[in-house]
């Protein structure tokens, strides 16, 4: 004979018809469940369990007939309640405002009558309850509207998002693991990449780099949560990103599109990934090393996530993958160092302070207050990457303290050279004290860039003649333009300008070189009073 088990049960009870059962009904229901499972064989302490009840109310229930517990029950209604005083005022913001929590309501009481009894929340939280269920105010629920959007175009768009996941190792422990995963918009093809340590900023770009790869191209867009791997502050819309994934995306060209706080939904797609890689591939399966879990991870997208049909597209994602690739940006590995690098200020005389000892960086590096760079430990050697992640030199760690570790190229004694170079192109100026002027004061406010400043002005020099470079250089030193790229372009202004003003000389007799008398006859006019006006 068939027996019920509670969980067949269970929707008579906590399911959808639960909503309809008052609380009266709900009381007299579960004493009916409670009696039933013990006719059936379960223990006190199952049942205590299965209903989150305390053992004791589920002996209580076992001990009363049904007469008693409807007399109980009825006992209860009738009960005077402590916040009673208080129902035209709870009926009252109820009426108005329906979709008041208890937890408002308890502050609004708190708020309006000093001498509110000091009760628990528990009991406010009944009170309400019962105030909503004596004059029938039910508890108005926001709901959101939805709409079809359209599929986003090949290469447009992919959306990033993390997860984490419970596995089991080979003796029975729990292993965390972390993982970063993109998808294609258009093509639904997926990529997911895992780690034993929660992703930082460092790890999320090593995570994109191996995403494009995958991809082999860059989508236009990627769309994110407001994490604070990638966001420091939403900012009303003027996004602050955090320093080092700023300078990655500079490098790489794409753009970022967050989404609203609390608002998974506008990224669907991705959410699915994340749950597909969760229930698809990641339930039951034993954790040996990250190493292997990576390996499965990308056979399982060859077989599986990006091989089978999608169930929305009803096409394989790597055969769409095939028509987006031609879509997405060329992808180029970025010479962004991931390696947990650590960030130190640079001192005044251009160098930096690490475990005691100080290191030489190039002359120019110290901008004012608050420069920092960007440094990697890695095999005994000190790499040090400036804001955008370009190395800038390289030491060996000194074992003592104290010491002063100095390269000799970042010495001043390279400066002649760069004199030498500001004075010959100067000579070919038609005002050289002007032009060495104008470089010095690049110098000032460049310093590291003044070699190609220098060189960009002596191919401008080549380019154009001197009057348009003398104008040009007039102009940027009147207006305080100290860059070589500005006068760059306004020579390349006054060169177009005065050639399109250049008149062209047509002679209208190309035989005798004279212009004929026929060319000076004027046509007769005719008078407006000639003419009958109707």
């Amino acid at each position: 004979m068939f027996r019920a088990r509670p969980e067949h049960q269970k929707g008579i009870f906590t399911g959808k018809y639960s909503g309809f059962m008052n609380p009266y009904a709900t009381k007299l229901m579960t004493y009916h469940l409670v009696h039933q499972l013990q006719r059936e064989g379960f223990s006190v302490s199952y049942i205590s369990k299965y209903f989150v009840m305390d053992w004791r109310t589920v002996k209580k229930y076992l001990s009363m007939s049904e007469t008693e517990h409807e007399q109980f029950l009825e006992a209860q209604s009738d009960r005077k309640k402590e916040l009673e005083p208080y129902e035209g005022f709870v009926k009252s913001k109820l009426s108005k405002y329906p979709d008041t929590s208890s937890a408002q309501m308890y502050d609004w009481l708190k708020e309006h009558y000093s001498g509110f009894p000091c009760v628990n929340s528990k009991t406010v939280f009944n009170f309400v309850a019962w105030v909503r269920q004596k004059y029938h105010i039910l508890k108005t629920n926001a709901t959101r509207e939805y709409e079809m959007v359209e599929e986003a175009p090949y290469g447009a768009q992919a959306q990033a998002d993390f997860g984490e996941y419970n596995l089991r190792n080979s003796q029975g422990r729990k292993v965390k693991v972390h993982f970063i995963t993109m998808v294609l918009s258009r093509s639904r093809y997926k990529w997911v990449f895992f780690s034993t340590s929660k992703f930082k900023t460092e790890g999320s770009i090593e995570g994109h780099e191996k995403a494009f790869a995958f991809f082999e191209g860059v989508p236009d867009t990627v769309v994110y949560d407001q994490d604070r791997v990638f966001l420091v502050d939403e900012n009303k819309g003027d996004l602050v990103l955090t320093e080092k994934f700023r300078a990655y995306t500079r490098q790489c060209g794409f753009k970022l599109h967050f989404c609203r706080k609390a608002d998974p939904e506008s990224k669907g797609k991705i959410e699915n990934v994340v749950k597909y890689v969760k229930q698809n591939f990641l339930y039951n399966r034993p954790f040996s090393d990250i190493e292997t879990l990576n390996q499965e991870a990308l056979a399982w997208l060859a077989r599986t996530a990006n091989h089978m049909s999608h169930s929305s597209t009803r096409k394989q994602p790597s055969t769409e993958w095939e028509i987006e690739k031609q879509y997405l940006k060329p992808y180029h590995a970025k010479p962004y160092k991931t390696n947990n690098p650590l960030l130190y200020s640079v001192r005044k005389d251009n160098s930096i302070s690490f475990k005691g000892n100080f290191y030489s960086l190039p002359l120019g590096t110290y901008t004012g207050k608050g420069c920092q760079v960007h440094l990697a430990l890695e095999n005994g050697k000190l790499q040090i990457y400036d804001g955008c992640g370009v190395l800038l030199c390289i030491h060996d760690q000194s074992p003592g303290k104290g010491q002063k570790i100095i390269n000799n190229d970042h010495k001043r004694e390279k400066s002649p050279g760069i004199k030498t170079l500001m004075v010959q192109v100067c000579t070919g100026l038609e005002n050289p004290e002007q032009g060495q002027s104008f470089l010095e004061a690049i110098r000032t406010e460049k310093p590291r860039y003044i070699r190609d400043q220098v060189l960009l002005l002596k191919q401008t020099i080549d380019l154009h003649p001197r009057q348009i470079i003398s104008l040009a250089l007039a102009y940027c030193c009147t207006h305080q333009l100290y860059s070589a790229v500005d006068l760059k372009s306004i020579a390349g202004h006054f060169n177009r300008q005065q050639t399109s003003t250049d008149a062209k000389v047509v002679q209208m007799n190309p035989l005798t070189g004279t212009i004929p008398g026929e060319a000076f006859i004027q046509p007769a006019t005719s008078s407006i009073a000639d003419y009958d006006i109707f």
